[in-house]
This record gives C-alpha cells, sequence and structure tokens, in this order.
C-alpha cells in the first residue's frame, strides 16, 4: 500500500501556518488505506517542517469526512493477518493525531463519521462550519469506540453527551450543538471557514502556542487507551453483530454484490474463526 497523489493537498504554506486538504469529495473523503497513509506521511513531514508553525486539516466540500471506508482499506486475507494488520493501522493513524508535535486544528467543512470525529477531538481545536456534523454510529455498527474515544469523550463533553453519541442513541450533533457539548470550538459561516481557521492559526504563531492537547492529557496513557481500543475493533470486525450489520447496511443500500460477501463471511465464520488464536 502507497499514499497516492492528491489523496491530500498540501495548500498553503502561509504565515507559518501550512493547510492539509482530504481530496477524495467523490468519496466524501472517506479514509482508504492510501490516504490514512498519506495523512501519517504528510504529518511526519510538517513534524520537521521549519516552516510550518501551526497545521491545519481539513476536506473538499461537501464532506469533512465520511469515516473510514472500509472497501478502500480491508482486503482478503487469513483472519489472523487481518486481526493483526487492523490493530496495527488502527493504533497508527491515531498515534499520528496524539503525537504530532505542533499545535493541529480541524476545520470540518462539512459531515463528519466515526474515525475523523474522533480524531479531530485529538486536536487542538475544532472550527466547524454552520454545515458541519459530528457522528460516531458505533453502537449501530456493533463496534466499540475508537480513537480514544472510550476515555477522551467523557473528559471533554461529560458523561451524558458521550453515551448519547457513543451509545445506542447515536446522537449526530450540529455544530452549533457541538460548541454547545464542547467538542467544537468555534462555529462560522460556510464560506467563512477557512478564512476564519487561518486567521485563529496565525494568532495561534504570533502567541507562540505549543502542541496543547498533548499538555493537558498524559500521551503514554492515550496511546495505551488507542491501542486497547484498535484490539476490541479488531476482536468486533471479525466478529458475528458487525458481519451482520454490515451485511443488513450495505443490502438496504442496494450493494448486493458487497453485502454477498459478508453473507459469505458470515456463513463461513465457523470455519475460519479457527484461525484465530
Amino acid at each position: 500500500m502507497s499514499p497516492k497523489e492528491n489523496d491530500i493537498l498540501v495548500e498553503t504554506r502561509k504565515n507559518g501556518v501550512t493547510t492539509l486538504r482530504m481530496n477524495l469529495p467523490k468519496q466524501l473523503n472517506g479514509w482508504t488505506g492510501p490516504m490514512m497513509l498519506a495523512i501519517k506521511l504528510a504529518f511526519k513531514r510538517l513534524g520537521t517542517d521549519s516552516e510550518t508553525k501551526v497545521a491545519i486539516l481539513t476536506g473538499s466540500d461537501p464532506y469533512y469526512c465520511a469515516g473510514v471506508n472500509l472497501s478502500g482499506t480491508l482486503q482478503p486475507m487469513h483472519p489472523q493477518k487481518l486481526h493483526d494488520f487492523i490493530v496495527k493501522n488502527n493504533a497508527a493513524i491515531f498515534d499520528a493525531f496524539i503525537d504530532f508535535p505542533k499545535p493541529l486544528m480541524v476545520a470540518a467543512n462539512g459531515p463528519a463519521i466515526g474515525a475523523c470525529v474522533t480524531s479531530a477531538t485529538l486536536c487542538d481545536a475544532i472550527i466547524a462550519s454552520e454545515k458541519a456534523t459530528f457522528s460516531t454510529p458505533f453502537a449501530k455498527l456493533a463496534v466499540p469506540p475508537e480513537g480514544c474515544s472510550s476515555v477522551h469523550f467523557e473528559r471533554i463533553m461529560g458523561a451524558e453527551n458521550a453515551q448519547r453519541m457513543l451509545g445506542p442513541e447515536g446522537w449526530v450533533p450540529t455544530a452549533q450543538e457541538a460548541l454547545k457539548a464542547g467538542i467544537v470550538h468555534q462555529v462560522v459561516p460556510h464560506d467563512n471557514l477557512m478564512n476564519s481557521a487561518q486567521a485563529i492559526a496565525e494568532q495561534w504563531v504570533k502567541e507562540g502556542h505549543v502542541r496543547n492537547f498533548a499538555n493537558n492529557i498524559n500521551v503514554e496513557e492515550y496511546r495505551a487507551v488507542n491501542m486497547r481500543e484498535s484490539k476490541e475493533l479488531a476482536d468486533a470486525f471479525l466478529a458475528v453483530p458487525f458481519i451482520d450489520a454490515q451485511y443488513k447496511f450495505l443490502k438496504s443500500k442496494g450493494k448486493t454484490q458487497a453485502a454477498n460477501t459478508f453473507w459469505f463471511l458470515k456463513v463461513t465464520r465457523p470455519l475460519w474463526s479457527k484461525m484465530l488464536k
């Protein structure tokens, strides 16, 4: 797997601020394997780039990001190898956000789903367009929370709101509701989003801001939480409830061929599950 050209656009290096734009608008900027690798590599480069004092991550309209694109991430392989692959790659993408050494802002230009929501909360601030919404449908998909959300959500928005988002209710707050809940730091008109984010980031540069997120948490604790959640997620991906939920979801969308793949996995699971440690 290798990053694809233009999956991530480095748009500006202005006054110490670099903007990264996820650029798969037809796929709603869903995270494929190559895109996640591109994000990690971009973070690594910017972490040592002397011209970058603050980084902004945004998406190409109309979505900020529709979450992980499983068909663009997972490939058929030995069940134990697949389990290990999920653990390694899931942990790596969130560690990239946790470990980024400079102030990091998300400019949420539209709906955000799943991993792109939890990773955004691991940044120093989320500036949201009025068009943004924030969805973490883990319970609906029969998977556990990820991106440290099993710990971090309650800390940033309280137990009630965390349960509403992560639990069976599957609450999807609007930008204004997310602001009130404590997820988002500022909501601005859509057309002003990037100018507002740039202005805030430039102010951070002038004030000499450091990575506030990393200063306010125990980084090693969060890395451990991330690894635990990644193992739980891999277990869930290979369990019947998730496979069945994917089958029903894809069938409801008319994606018969993809749905039948999950039906086959469910029917044959008693055989291939024996290959797991």
